[in-house]
């Protein structure tokens, strides 16, 4: 298994409640696609307009070419991925080109 931590950013204020409604109620096209592509587990943490996101996977997966493959595999995924997009952007620390600001991690309590 594996894991990540990922970090994004709310556009504006008006975007957390509308951000937040949509994940009450998440597609299913949705999770079944992010189950399919080997993400068991995903968290989304919220702090004022910053997002924390943690995922488990499987041990194939890889961000680089599965996330992708999710995103080129419905049109009901793709409109999802712009929706969010349309209320998201890049922390101050994303590498250039960088949606989900990628974390290292520092600490595990095991």
């Amino acid at each position: 298994m594996k894991h990540y931590g990922q970090a994004i950013r709310l556009r504006d204020d008006s975007s957390i409640q509308r951000y937040a409604e949509y994940h009450r109620a998440v597609w299913p096209e949705v999770a079944r696609g992010l189950k399919s592509i080997g993400i068991w587990r995903m968290l989304i943490f919220q702090l004022g307009r910053e997002l924390f996101m943690y995922m488990e996977t499987d041990d194939g997966f890889e961000p680089e070419r599965d996330f992708p493959r999710y995103e080129a595999s419905s049109a009901r995924i793709r409109e999802w991925q712009d929706v969010m997009a349309s209320m998201q952007e890049p922390v101050p620390d994303a590498k250039p080109g960088e949606w989900w600001a990628q974390m290292k991690l520092v600490f595990a309590l095991e």
